[in-house]
């Protein structure tokens, strides 16, 4: 009899980027290896905040979808998405999923007993679900980190009261405490959930498809594909846009490069402070600052592929909280990466010890702009090649997932 899972998580595929993504993948894995699985989860929204066609008109109230000849049933709840998503907001969409997703867990409590129920962070407090299903039907529960979303939230300053954050964090003790098997993204994280609480903590870090993204020829001919000129040196960044997540340095970079009549930015992607951002480089003056949407996954790689240096900024107090999920495609395909990390962070550790890219301090602007600079003028062949070969060799989903069953999914 084939083992089941139960996830339950706020993103989800069709989600294109972040952890949406990956749980996508993870359940995709599982499913044609064997398992058949069932994630409670909400309507696609990232990185939009907005939900998704065609999904729109039907996100008022619950939906079962089965696929995979049955091995796979997705039930997708309703909450709350905030058009521009504070600290406040954010909370808000969280309680709302959770509610649903409580509803929705009592529906399928009388079905057959799944062996395994795993919660995905953000966010935190879906553990308690995972938990209740444990004490009602005895499922081992699997807590898998993404995002230490309340250290995330007091460094950030995302949340100001030290009551909220501190009873959060007892909440967040409880869960880990009663968890089966607690596992996380980088070492860093470990480290920090480590001192939480005295146990041991699985590395299960986020992978990337090292088939659908790889190196491809040509680069000159790829940057004329997207409208750049051959001798363009074009300079990515490509995720997530937010308001907290200090992309201004990007415009501002830009404004120290005019000079550099060659050198294009481009920052694509979905957001909420897109529009703000594209006003402040008008503002500017940035002639060379190219705003794109979402490219579709199809022509995604051929788009990763076109850029000279891809740009990964994460904000001081992040940079061993968050793993950024962007960096794994860009490894994959081989890709000249600046990244904004301070000394003693996993991703400084990772990038500086493996020699996958530039390393620049956090929220140094002057820093950004001498590497972008540096970037931009010298060959770093053997950077893009450390880096494909890294992405290769501990990337890889079936090496990840290989591990992670064998450490964890082994009963």
């Amino acid at each position: 009899m084939p083992k089941r899972l139960l996830l339950i998580g706020g993103n989800y595929a069709p989600e294109p980027t972040g952890i949406g993504k990956f749980n996508g993948e993870m359940i995709g894995w599982l499913v044609n290896n064997g398992y058949e699985c069932t994630v409670i989860t909400t309507y696609p929204y990232y990185p939009q905040w907005k939900v998704q066609e065609p999904y729109a008109r039907k996100a008022r109230w619950f939906r079962r979808e089965t696929s995979h000849n049955g091995k796979l049933t997705v039930y997708r709840c309703p909450q709350y998405v905030p058009a521009d998503p504070s600290g406040k907001k954010r909370m808000m969409m969280d309680v709302t999923f959770a509610m649903a997703a409580f509803a929705q867990l009592l529906r399928i409590l009388p079905a057959r007993k799944y062996d395994y129920v795993m919660s995905v962070v953000p966010s935190f407090h879906l553990g308690l679900l995972a938990l209740l299903y444990k004490k009602l039907r005895g499922a081992e529960v699997l807590y898998h980190i993404q995002d230490l979303q309340i250290d995330a939230a007091r460094d950030l300053n995302m949340i100001r009261s030290g009551k909220m954050i501190n009873a959060m964090l007892k909440l967040e003790k409880y869960i880990l405490r009663k968890s089966d098997y607690v596992s996380s993204i980088s070492d860093g994280m470990i480290r920090q959930i480590s001192g939480k609480l005295d146990r041991r903590i699985e590395l299960f870090p986020n992978w990337a498809d090292v088939d659908k993204f790889h190196p491809l020829p040509g680069r000159m001919a790829l940057k004329e594909a997207f409208g750049f000129q051959p001798d363009h040196k074009v300079v990515l960044y490509s995720g997530a846009i937010g308001e907290k997540q200090g992309l201004e340095s990007i415009l501002h970079a830009a404004a120290s490069l005019e000079d550099r009549e060659d050198v294009q930015f481009v920052i694509c992607g979905s957001g909420p402070y897109r529009e703000k951002l594209h006003g402040k480089a008008i503002a500017m003056g940035l002639k060379r600052v190219h705003f794109l949407p979402l490219q579709p996954f199809e022509q995604f790689n051929r788009f990763l592929n076109m850029a000279d240096l891809h740009l990964v900024i994460q904000k001081s107090g992040a940079s061993d909280l968050v793993m950024p999920s962007k960096l794994t495609a860009i490894l994959a395909v081989g890709g000249l990466s600046l990244v904004t990390a301070n000394p003693g962070s996993s991703l400084h550790h990772v990038v500086e010890h493996y020699q996958l890219g530039i390393i620049v301090p956090a929220e140094n602007q002057e820093a950004l702009n001498a590497g972008i600079r540096k970037a931009v003028s010298e060959d770093h062949a053997g950077m893009r090649g450390n880096a494909r070969s890294y992405a290769v060799e501990y990337l890889s989903i079936d090496k990840v997932m290989g591990r992670f069953e064998a450490n964890v999914l082994k009963n």
